[in-house]
């Protein structure tokens, strides 16, 4: 049982998350080079902006992927594999509500999003036509976060990175032919998204369930999955994750609207720099990944051994490559940004302030393990409580600091944002070996 959390299987488990999880933001590493070489900054700045807003509207349903990471493995752990199954099929019709709820609201989510974004009139219309078609994805989208949090519970990681490369690797592909062979632009970026994630979606739930039937009979028992003390369990676990993933995402938004403040042009540039700082965050969340289902097998199986050897050996994993991807972006950099911009002035600005991403790839990597280690055990009030924090201190500190550094100060302020998030989880984690003692 202790093999489990040895460096090896965590490496073996993260290999695939690795490989699935760099191809996320490829996808919006390749919209940013397609955008960012049309010789028109405001196709880079409306895409830039419309996608920090999808970003915040779907990773603050993470809690379907999160929540069920954690309940998925404590049940599997627990041998309670019916549970499983009806827990999956309780997400997806929770999915289907949210999807018609958004579709719904679109009009108003679009009117409330431009009155806060200060765009010229070719960037507003730009930002229109992404949003319009964008909206639409949103069952593809928030349906693979089940997938995906499906396997990572029954540590079947391959799959789960199966799932998110396919996803990833065919936006790619429609995105470029839509965009250099049809010459759609915006909409061509949007439109590779929408296909993509219906495509996905469709063909890994009939998969999903013609795994699960090998572990267990299908047996979809409408009291059994819409069990009012289940909804209520699930409720209060993805209340607290759903509030701390929309202070996160509020938090890269708010670093977007500030930026937005100061020019276009800041927008423009710190979206090619934080693009890489999210391919960072999107490898280092691997470790995060595997060890969430270690985690959450080890407390189902009541093994205080296996929960502290985990602990401590994803921590080596996540620091040491967090000081890699830094060295990695010191040496490299330079090649990164030229690649997704060829217009002088958002180079000069990106590349200005291009040492952030050299040193936040190495302090981010503690707060993202710790995520997975609070999603694993399910203990989502605490990672709640700590983001609240860590976001009220980056709204003063960014604020505070942009009045006087301007964009250096808001770079600042996500740096210290990261550190707290951090240090926050690292006092409530006392509270996650408690339950085996």
């Amino acid at each position: 049982m202790s093999s489990k959390s040895s460096i090896k299987n965590l490496l073996n488990l993260s290999i695939p998350i690795f490989f699935a999880n760099l191809a996320i933001p490829l996808v919006s590493i390749v919209d940013t080079g397609l955008m960012g070489n049309l010789d028109n900054a405001s196709y880079l700045t409306a895409t830039s902006i419309a996608s920090s807003l999808f970003a915040m509207i779907f990773w603050s349903f993470g809690f379907l992927r999160m929540g069920t990471v954690g309940m998925v493995a404590q049940s599997y752990g627990s041998k309670k594999f019916n549970e499983i199954v009806d827990l999956v099929s309780r997400n997806i019709f929770f999915v289907i509500i949210i999807s018609l709820i958004l579709i719904l609201l679109q009009q108003y989510i679009l009117n409330l999003s431009l009155q806060i974004f200060e765009l010229s009139n070719e960037t507003k219309e730009y930002f229109k036509d992404y949003f319009n078609i964008r909206i639409y994805s949103s069952f593809g989208e928030l349906t693979i976060y089940i997938i995906t949090g499906l396997f990572i519970g029954l540590q079947k990681t391959k799959t789960s990175s199966i799932v998110v490369g396919f996803f990833s690797v065919s936006n790619i592909v429609f995105s470029l032919f839509f965009v250099l062979y049809l010459n759609l632009n915006v909409k061509g970026v949007a439109l590779g998204t929408l296909v993509s994630s219906i495509l996905t979606s469709f063909i890994f739930l009939i998969y999903t369930f013609s795994e699960l039937r090998k572990i267990t009979n299908i047996n979809m028992n409408i009291n059994k999955i819409f069990n009012f003390k289940k909804i209520k369990k699930i409720f209060n676990i993805n209340l607290n994750i759903f509030i701390r993933t929309v202070l996160l995402t509020f938090s890269f938004l708010f670093f977007t609207y500030l930026g937005n403040k100061i020019s276009e042009d800041i927008v423009a540039a710190n979206t090619i720099l934080i693009n890489l700082v999210f391919l960072s965050a999107f490898i280092l969340d691997a470790y995060a990944f595997s060890t969430e289902g270690i985690v959450g097998y080890s407390l189902g199986s009541k093994n205080i051994k296996l929960l502290k050897d985990v602990i401590k050996n994803s921590f080596i994993l996540s620091a040491s490559t967090g000081l890699l991807i830094s060295l990695i972006y010191l040496f490299g950099k330079n090649h990164f940004i030229s690649w997704m911009t060829d217009i002088s002035n958002i180079k000069t600005i990106s590349l200005s302030f291009s040492y952030w991403v050299v040193i936040i790839p190495f302090i981010s990597s503690f707060c993202y393990q710790f995520d997975g280690i609070f999603v694993g055990a399910s203990q989502t009030k605490e990672l709640r409580n700590a983001m609240i924090l860590s976001v009220i201190i980056f709204i003063l500190s960014s604020m505070y600091l942009i009045k006087s550094l301007n964009n250096l100060g808001l770079w600042i302020s996500l740096s210290i944002f990261m550190i707290i998030r951090a240090l926050t989880l690292f006092a409530y984690l006392g509270r996650i070996y408690k339950r085996l003692n």
